[in-house]
């Protein structure tokens, strides 16, 4: 039986991409990504991790970050999670700071996988043979026949639901939706999220006029943080449509709220941003405990893993941005087969393998 293999070294680098143009939602606006990439070694084998944030966060990590994991064994991703999350205690846990610790334990977690010679979605122990996704972008910011263009083009490549952006001009919400259904046409799921744009009572108001476009899911009517409004629209929703929203969650206190609140009929955890892979597998089993489904918060890569080893896994957001950002920076990649990411397992760990000279050119 193997002892403990020490980690050896973490290192970080920040990569600040834009987008390929100016993007909004209901509530934001940006034109660029930065994607904090971890590295962990131990044992003659590297494994790797990243989140969606800020420059600041890949400071978090090799400023304090680093000095707790250093020596402690890549075999136990648990013992070093909770490690990281005593050394933060003082720093304020969500936002930056668990950021940080999900890129970390990503990467630990793919290292522990490596050492084994173990696929990730093997250790972790599969349920299924892929994630089925939903494509994710229809921004505000989009001309119609963009928005058209773009839901269209991942109903051709055989994904099955769509997502787009609702909230800037409320007004024109349901013409929107109308030209997004026209393009994808009867049979493909229609999604639209709110990113918290909307009061509750007009939440209501359109959610009854996006039935008659069979939208199915409606994402952050109101902002995740009033429960209270989401489980009002939740009760009174067209029966088909599903009320859905977590993914500014940090930790698993946040989700049981949540839960508790009756707030969602889908559950949405970000595996950059939850407490990674550690974090995720709890939140999927408070998920179970409650009977609710599960579903990924952008990041497609690094959820496929995870995704594959939870049994109330609903779906994974194919986020524009980042499946763009991701084709550019890493290689082994999970593949699309039939609107599904499947982990590939002839590789070790999550399969995913920075491309330095690629990703140099955008170092922030």
């Amino acid at each position: 039986m193997r002892g403990s293999v020490p980690i050896e070294r973490l290192s970080v680098e920040s990569y600040t991409i834009p987008t390929d143009q100016r993007e909004s939602d209901g509530t934001y606006e940006w034109d660029h990504t930065t994607i904090v990439i971890v590295t962990v070694e131990a044992g003659g084998q590297k494994g790797i991790g990243y989140t969606y944030a800020d420059t600041e966060t890949g400071e978090l990590i090799d400023r304090i970050l680093q000095k707790v994991i250093k020596g402690m064994d890549a075999l136990s991703p648990r013992a070093i999670y909770m490690a990281m999350w005593r050394n933060v205690r003082n720093l304020g846990r969500p936002g930056i700071c668990s950021m940080a610790i999900s890129a970390v334990d990503c990467a630990v977690w793919d290292l522990k996988a490596r050492l084994l010679g173990l696929p990730l979605v093997s250790l972790l122990g599969q349920v299924r043979s892929g994630a089925i996704v939903y494509g994710s972008g229809g921004f505000t910011s989009y001309s119609d026949d963009k928005l058209a263009k773009q839901l269209s083009g991942w109903v051709e490549q055989g994904i099955r639901s769509v997502k787009m952006k609702i909230g800037r001009d409320p007004h024109r919400d349901i013409d929107r939706v109308r030209i997004a259904r026209e393009g994808i046409g009867d049979g493909p799921g229609l999604y639209v999220d709110a990113n918290g744009a909307y009061t509750a009572k007009e939440a209501l108001a359109l959610a009854d006029e996006f039935s008659k476009m069979d939208v199915c899911w409606f994402e952050e009517p109101v902002s995740s943080d009033d429960l209270s409004g989401l489980r009002l629209i939740r009760d009174r929703a067209p029966a088909g449509m599903d009320i859905a929203a977590g993914e500014y969650g940090y930790d698993i206190f946040y989700f049981n709220r949540m839960l508790s609140a009756g707030a969602v009929d889908v559950l949405q955890a970000d595996i950059t941003r939850c407490g990674g892979v550690t974090g995720y597998l709890e939140i999927a089993a408070l998920c179970q405990a409650f009977n609710l489904p599960i579903s990924g918060h952008t990041a497609p890569a690094q959820h496929t893993s995870v995704a594959c080893a939870i049994p109330m896994f609903k779906n994974l957001e194919y986020f524009h941005d980042h499946v763009r950002i991701e084709k550019m920076l890493l290689d082994g990649l999970p593949a699309l087969v039939d609107g599904e990411l499947r982990p590939d397992h002839s590789r070790s760990g999550n399969g995913l393998v920075l491309k330095h000279a690629d990703a140099e050119k955008f170092a922030a």
